[in-house]
């Protein structure tokens, strides 16, 4: 009996969904051209409710194409099975209905027998409950996860799908925003930079931006400096910081260069903001994953107040990169790792082996299939890295006091 394979992404986008979707549509057109293919819109979703595309011939045949863009074809939601209220809410679910069940009795229905799901932690770890679900029940589904997360923070896979790209699109964001520095005199700008627990996506677009600063040519002569287009703080949730020492620092800074660029990441300092809110009384927004609305409660512009008049600024700019970076075409790098992924992804379905594809860093980085309870989020980025470090040094910063 041939196989019925559906494949699904889920959560935020990362530059890797397009491709990684092409990828599993080519492998299986390649090695096993009988297997029907299904696509269920927006995540779970579109599973719960039903909605999928066919992957047709026409599909089969330019697949290729969905390696050049960003985004996903499929659609993407932050649709989380175990949010009852959520789901209840979208109408996606009746009161009292078990959405696991539902889902699991939709893939029943649908005749699929591999699921691949392409997103984070918990788009993964709850295939795994699915998969696990329906084995109790007696019905067989095997289920390869990707990983795909710009924080790059899934334990315990070295490098997830389209966090490089990501990276290199907020250090080339940064080179325009930056290029603001003297639109005004004494100016502070914030390059605000995804990553709600880990700070991996500011400190690697950090490095990117300054292996660019390091290798271009200036012309101080006639006020093209370095030092103006450098940048002079890097901040990350993993380590703490006193704003107070910063803020001397960044005033000497001000003084010397005339501007001051700050990358932060938006998790940075969030516990101090939110308290600071809760103790005026105010909610903190939420989403349906009990996660902080970081966009409304605004990090970049929250460190903006702090700094400005503690450093002198007569001008404060805070751009986000973040939907910028996420939604871009995989860069040849992460072309490369999607496809060894998607590969190895399409053998393991082949052969019944259910796990998130990742390079394992509890096992010499060996590509495989890793087992769902090893699979979890919010790995934190190791702030005592060399080249962290270093980069640190580089730009005058003093070397961080970990919370960890």
């Amino acid at each position: 009996m041939g196989h019925k394979v559906a494949i699904l992404t889920a959560g935020g986008f990362a530059p890797c969904l397009s491709s990684a979707v092409g990828g599993l549509i080519q492998k299986y057109t390649q090695v096993s051209p009988e297997t029907e293919i299904i696509a269920y819109r927006h995540g779970y979703q579109g599973l719960l409710s039903g909605d999928f595309i066919h992957v047709t011939d026409t599909v089969r045949a330019n697949a290729h194409l969905l390696h050049r863009y960003g985004g996903s074809p499929i659609g993407n939601s932050r649709v989380k099975l175990t949010n009852v209220a959520d789901l209840v809410k979208r109408g996606l679910c009746l009161e009292g209905e078990n959405p696991l069940q539902k889902a699991a009795e939709r893939l029943v229905a649908d005749g699929v027998d591999v699921l691949h799901t392409i997103g984070g932690d918990d788009t993964n770890t709850t295939a795994a409950d699915l998969a696990a679900y329906l084995a109790e029940n007696g019905y067989g589904l095997t289920v390869v996860g990707l990983p795909k997360t710009i924080d790059n923070d899934i334990i315990p896979i070295r490098q997830s799908l389209g966090a490089d790209t990501a990276a290199e699109m907020a250090a080339g964001f940064a080179r325009n925003v930056l290029a603001e520095h003297n639109s005004a005199s004494r100016q502070l700008i914030i390059h605000e930079v995804m990553g709600r627990h880990c700070g991996w996506l500011t400190a690697a677009a950090a490095r990117k931006y300054r292996d660019w600063v390091t290798q271009a040519q200036w012309l101080p002569e006639i006020g093209l400096s370095q030092a103006a287009w450098d940048i002079h703080a890097v901040f990350v949730p993993e380590a703490e910081i006193d704003i107070e020492a910063e803020a001397l620092r960044l005033k000497a800074v001000m003084n010397s260069v005339g501007n001051v660029n700050i990358f932060l990441s938006e998790g940075a300092g969030v516990e101090t903001i939110v308290h600071e809110l809760e103790e005026r009384g105010e909610t903190v927004p939420r989403d349906a994953f009990g996660h902080v609305q970081l966009d409304k409660i605004n990090p970049g512009e929250w460190f903006a107040r702090q700094f400005a008049s503690m450093i002198g600024a007569e001008k404060v700019m805070v751009q986000k990169s973040g939907y910028y970076s996420r939604s871009a075409a995989a860069n040849e790098y992460d072309l490369v790792l999607i496809a060894s992924m998607t590969d190895m992804a399409v053998d393991c379905a082949l052969a019944g082996v259910s796990g998130v594809i990742g390079h394992d860093e509890q096992d010499d980085d060996t590509l495989k299939a890793i087992a769902f309870s090893r699979i979890a989020g919010a790995k934190p980025f190791d702030v005592t890295q060399p080249w962290f470090r270093q980069l640190l040094e580089d730009i005058g910063q003093p070397l961080p006091l970990t919370d960890n």
